[in-house]
């Protein structure tokens, strides 16, 4: 992630828009259910069927989706941290503008 001066001011010198955060969450989560259902419907395929498919499936998808899915999980995690930091700076205006004017 590459760092600026301050990341909660846009270019034209107005307040940053944070990305959104829910299609990528909604891409990981979705990641995860394909991946599940496809080692799942593989061991299917293979002769392992019923509820042991389901238990082995379900456990080959974590380090699978965790590589696989590693570029989606680094977007996500930026979306959230840009959200986190456009929040504080908000946060801090808010402060500043409540506090009134600074006494000369």
């Amino acid at each position: 992630m590459a760092e600026s001066s301050n990341p909660a001011t846009a270019p034209t010198g107005g307040p940053a828009t944070p990305p959104k955060v829910a299609p990528w969450m909604l891409a990981y989560t979705l990641g995860r259910v394909v991946i599940a259902a496809a080692l799942i419907g593989l061991l299917w395929a293979v002769g392992l069927g019923g509820y042991p498919a389901l238990l082995f499936g379900a456990l080959l998808s974590m380090p699978v989706a965790y590589f696989v899915l590693q570029p989606v999980r680094d977007r996500f995690t930026e979306a959230l941290a840009a959200r986190s930091l456009a929040r504080r700076a908000a946060k801090e205006e808010l402060r500043a503008r409540l506090s009134g004017p600074t006494p000369e």
